[in-house]
């Protein structure tokens, strides 16, 4: 294996300790927000230290010393908490909250390779700020752990008992044959143990590697004895190796314990071999190890002192017990690895090469099946549609590795409703609910800047301070709402609050005088909340941090479209704000209705047809109208005639059909030639030529190399619900 090959794995590693971490960070943030307003939670603690502890961990694998030292200072806060010694105060949270930012400041240095010295100022103030936190609280410091018993009882013992048993350890460590396999650095993990203390002495044992002909550069052959002076306690040495548990052997004994301890370990490590035996005494000898003494007062002494400290594993049972003892600890190790395996991290563009691949394969597969009808050959047709029957199959498999909850999108929110509430002087509480209602991906992706937007407006504008709320006889708390949900084959996603709502006499007023309209005294209240989009429009009387300079539901509304969407208001002065986006559940394939119209096929999406009907009388007396309304079993309906609507020639048959569509709530009525059935869409994007016509979505390609038009539904309503509109016009 070459350097270069070196390199590239050691890359590769990195970027997946990054992409964990930023995980880690995510969970971390999630378990604080919880423990501000939970703090008796202990569960929710553990969390938050166990991701801090894991991003410790691996950036010390990594040999990542700044955020190695920083996130020290916060794990240690953490565990000051956990053990009681301080409680949870809105001081320490905000502390914390900090420290997770500064994480992933040290973090996003990692990633791009460059140093900031302000970073580094950052880091060695606040983490002296979370230390002084830590040795300012609570009041229960006073009381002695069970450690300080044990230590000062110690010292009550002859001067023959070893002083330095409780920040000494003797570590004897095996790594297992597939360490390197795995990914593990032994190296990495003893620079490590730098960061804890010192190792005072180390001695490496390479007996075990092979002569050159049958050595194997994969396999592992290492073993290491070494003495570490240290003031942390036996789980925080064992979790250095917390990654490695599966791959090594590991045996944590504080120096001065008993003969019968190192009796233990000698039979473990070279059970009847008179020869290792007679090296491993003489490594721990060079080491200053007395592992012969008997004296009682020295072996009491030993056992006082570590009783409660570290045995990493029973060295007291007989070799066969403990063996036994640890491969029962090492199952759930095993097991929760085997857990981690069933996810699987894919590249972005692996993955959207597959859904191209298969989108090219569903038009193959649609070419067949047109081979096989033309062919009137039964069982080339059968094959074809077992054919198109696993394909679909595939699709909806590819389809669902895109899918994620967007409830991970709204996690994301708590901090900003917490920073900001606190910035403004706010009582504000998120309410969350379908948070495991799936998304597209790339979408996921794309929302997350508009719904900021949309966040922030209703955090600044929407919701009154507690002394206003209190006047109007509303709870002090203000309730901030994101909701999500599925309705007719696409994705509908809230952001509602309880705030003061919109004035539509402001909204008019500051319309007129920017100019965007000259009266508004006949608009109806969806078109006056329509005009809040408009570019550079803002009703704030000054210019803050958050909002006040026009630029906002313009560029959310811009966002929403490109991704095929659709974003409206519904307010009601005095009781708040609701803003509803309604977006596709995918951008690559779907379900459709192919139909046409003159010479030109159009396709519908399969969700939000409703049915199909012989063209009304009504629609026919209105023959070359563009668009216009129908009785639908006693219901008014509007139409529009699509040859008319495109400038399609007329149909050659008389028979026509309309094809009844729902868009939420609204239904409407689209003439069509002919009906073709259900067809598998793998949506293209237009040119920027086609840009300005209204009502279209995409193109596809059909079995037979012809294109076809995906019709924009959003559109076509708008159109028909305003005939006067043309398919020139812009939206």
């Amino acid at each position: 294996m070459t350097s270069d090959d070196d390199a590239e794995i050691i890359a590769a590693a990195r970027d997946g300790f990054l992409d964990e971490a930023a995980d880690m960070l995510q969970r971390f943030e999630d378990a604080l927000l919880v423990m501000e307003t939970s703090p008796d939670d202990s569960e929710n603690l553990n969390a938050a230290f166990r991701a801090a502890h894991t991003i410790k961990g691996t950036a010390g694998i990594f040999g990542c010393d700044a955020v190695v030292s920083f996130t020290h200072e916060v794990e240690s806060l953490l565990d000051a908490l956990r053990s009681g010694q301080i409680k949870v105060n809105e001081d320490i949270a905000a502390a914390l909250l900090e420290g997770r930012d500064q994480m992933a400041a040290l973090l996003d240095e990692v990633h791009s390779g460059l140093a900031d010295p302000h970073v580094k100022a950052k880091s060695d103030s606040l983490g002296l700020h979370l230390k002084q936190l830590r040795t300012q609280g609570g009041g229960l410091a006073s009381a002695p752990s069970a450690a300080s018993q044990a230590q000062s009882a110690a010292s009550q013992v002859s001067e023959v008992s070893d002083a330095g048993a409780s920040d000494h350890w003797h570590l004897s460590l095996r790594f297992g044959q597939d360490a390197l396999r795995n990914g593990l650095d032994p190296l990495a993990f003893l620079r490590y143990l730098a960061s804890l203390g010192e190792v005072a002495a180390i001695h490496t044992l390479a007996d075990a590697v092979p002569h050159l002909p049958e050595l194997d550069a994969e396999s592992c052959h290492l073993g290491f004895e070494l003495l570490l002076q240290t003031s942390q306690g036996r789980d925080e040495i064992e979790q250095v190796f917390e990654f490695a548990m599966d791959d090594c052997e590991l045996a944590i004994v504080p120096a001065g314990a008993d003969a019968e301890v190192y009796a233990a370990l000698r039979q473990e490590r070279c059970g009847d071999d008179m020869q290792a035996l007679s090296v491993l005494n003489g490594i721990w000898a060079d080491l200053g190890l007395v592992t012969d003494r008997v004296s009682a007062p020295v072996i009491g002494a030993a056992q006082l002192v570590t009783t409660d400290l570290l045995p990493v594993v029973d060295l007291h049972v007989q070799p066969a017990d403990r063996r036994q003892t640890e491969g029962d600890r090492r199952v759930p190790g095993r097991e929760r690895r085997g857990e981690e395996h069933r996810f699987v991290k894919v590249r972005a563009d692996k993955l959207d090469h597959l859904i191209d691949l298969i989108g090219e394969l569903v038009i193959a597969g649609s070419g067949a099946q047109m081979v096989a009808i033309d062919e009137h050959s039964v069982a080339f047709m059968e094959a074809t549609q077992r054919v198109s029957d696993l394909v679909q199959a595939t699709r909806d498999g590819a389809l669902a590795l895109r899918m994620v909850p967007i409830g991970e999108t709204f996690s994301r929110f708590q901090r900003v409703v917490r920073d900001t509430s606190k910035q403004l002087g706010k009582l504000i509480e998120l309410q969350v609910t379908g948070g495991d209602t799936e998304l597209d991906k790339s979408m996921v992706d794309q929302i997350g800047d508009p719904l900021m937007h949309l966040v922030r407006n209703s955090l600044d504008h929407g919701i009154e301070g507690p002394d206003e709320r209190e006047r109007q006889g509303k709870p002090r708390e203000g309730r901030l709402g994101l909701n999500a949900y599925h309705e007719a084959g696409a994705i509908v996603i809230e952001v509602s609050d309880d705030g003061r709502g919109l004035s539509r006499d402001r909204i008019l007023s500051k319309a007129m005088e920017r100019g965007i309209i000259t009266d508004g005294s006949g608009m109806s209240d969806p078109e006056v909340w329509d005009l809040i989009f408009a570019a550079g429009f803002s009703t704030a009387e000054a210019v803050t941090d958050l909002s006040g300079r026009g630029v906002g539901m313009d560029v959310v509304r811009r966002n929403i479209e490109a991704l095929r969407g659709q974003v409206s208001l519904v307010s009601i002065e005095g009781q708040g704000t609701t803003t509803q986006i309604r977006l596709p559940l995918t951008l690559a394939m779907i379900d459709g209705f192919l139909t046409r119209v003159g010479g030109v096929h159009y396709v519908l999406p399969l969700s939000v047809v409703s049915e199909c009907i012989d063209v009304p009388p009504e629609c026919r007396a209105d023959q070359g109208r563009t668009a216009g309304t129908f009785d639908l079993r006693g219901e008014v309906l509007p139409y529009l005639d699509l040859a008319q609507f495109y400038g399609a020639p007329p149909c050659e048959s008389g028979r026509r059909s309309l094809v009844v569509v729902r868009e939420g709530s609204v239904h409407i009525g689209l003439v069509v030639d002919r009906l073709l059935g259900e067809h598998q869409t793998v949506i293209k994007p237009l040119a920027g030529i086609f840009k300005p016509l209204q009502g279209l979505a995409g193109s596809t390609i059909l079995g037979s190399g012809e294109v076809a038009l995906v019709l924009d539904m959003q559109g076509l309503m708008a159109a028909a619900l305003r005939p006067a509109a043309s398919p020139l016009a812009t939206h």
